[in-house]
């Protein structure tokens, strides 16, 4: 046995036993919307699915959606979180509320799929691609509508706007 190898393995024990009587990590309490948004993310969660058939499992908190993208511009994910408004005109789309309070729109792809109009405050499960994108004016103004504001507010309407967006291939609502 050579001195160098000698002197590594009583070395290593020792960093072994240190490492070994360290007590263990706490976990952080639980004080996020995150943290909460992840709850329900067994597999047990069930619902009704809208168009392609989806299960909560593998699906992230919204609150991750910014950390996920990075810095680019869309991303394939499954996302978990509360609807906060939904499209009284058709259920066309639902918004759900990032952590920042801005709202991210999700649309239904090619439009082959609605959610029941009444699921504000529900638990849903959204799954396909979050994209950053430029809304025109017009498309803001049809939202608007669509959400059953006022003339006033949709007149107030001037200007495009930034928003983190979500094409939904399937949409699970919890029970």
């Amino acid at each position: 046995m050579t001195t160098s190898s000698a002197f590594s393995l009583p070395a290593l024990g020792l960093l072994v036993l240190a490492a070994a009587c360290q007590p263990a990590a706490r976990p952080a309490a639980p004080d996020s919307a995150a943290t909460t948004a992840a709850a329900p993310l067994a597999t047990t969660l069930t619902g009704q699915t809208y168009g392609e058939p989806i299960t909560a499992a593998g699906a992230r908190p919204l609150a991750e959606l910014p950390s996920l993208l990075g810095t680019t511009d869309s991303a394939q994910v499954k996302l978990v979180g509360t609807a906060a408004t939904v499209c009284q005109a058709e259920g066309c789309w639902l918004t759900m509320e990032l952590p920042s309070g801005q709202s991210m729109r999700v649309r239904f792809k090619d439009h082959s799929f609605f959610v029941p109009k009444d699921i504000a405050g529900k638990t849903v499960v959204v799954n396909g691609w979050a994209h950053r994108e430029t809304v025109s004016v017009a498309d803001l103004r049809h939202y608007a509508e669509d959400a059953g504001k006022s003339a006033k507010e949709i007149a107030a309407i001037t200007q495009p706007e930034q928003q983190l967006n979500f094409q939904a291939d399937g949409v699970l609502v919890a029970d």
